[in-house]
């Protein structure tokens, strides 16, 4: 069974990250830059939650605020699940399909943000996966 694991050492570890204080439209510049729906918000150096899309869409877009005033703080998503480099690709799959979520971020065993993963990556996996 393919593993959290096999995603990021075919995609990597690295992860684009930005603080809360930076506003919405420096955010998806940023995004639009790297070609990435989601970008990590930290706060004080640490995982605060992240900023997607449809976070944009939705928040701001939505509710008639200001992409050059808001911070991305005011509108990031927060209660993602907490998944680790040993969950399967089985496991992802169902908690971002039963919670929606399009994005999941990866702690290691010292809850630190070691990744992200997509629900193209989860895709991908599966595909490969297959081919075997």
């Amino acid at each position: 069974m393919n593993k959290v694991s096999n995603i990021l050492s075919r995609k990597g570890y690295s992860v684009v990250t930005i603080d809360g204080s930076t506003t919405v439209l420096d955010a998806l510049r940023l995004m639009s830059d790297k070609n990435i729906g989601s970008v990590v918000i930290t706060e004080d150096g640490q995982y605060a939650g992240l900023l997607t899309e449809r976070d944009y869409a939705r928040k701001v877009i939505l509710q008639g605020k200001s992409s050059l005033e808001t911070q991305v703080r005011d509108i990031m998503s927060t209660h993602f699940p907490r998944m680790i480099p040993e969950n399967s690709v089985e496991t992802c799959m169902h908690v971002m399909s039963e919670n929606n979520l399009r994005y999941l971020p990866i702690f290691n065993k010292d809850d630190k943000m070691c990744g992200i993963i997509s629900i193209s990556d989860v895709v991908t996996e599966t595909i490969l996966s297959d081919r075997k």
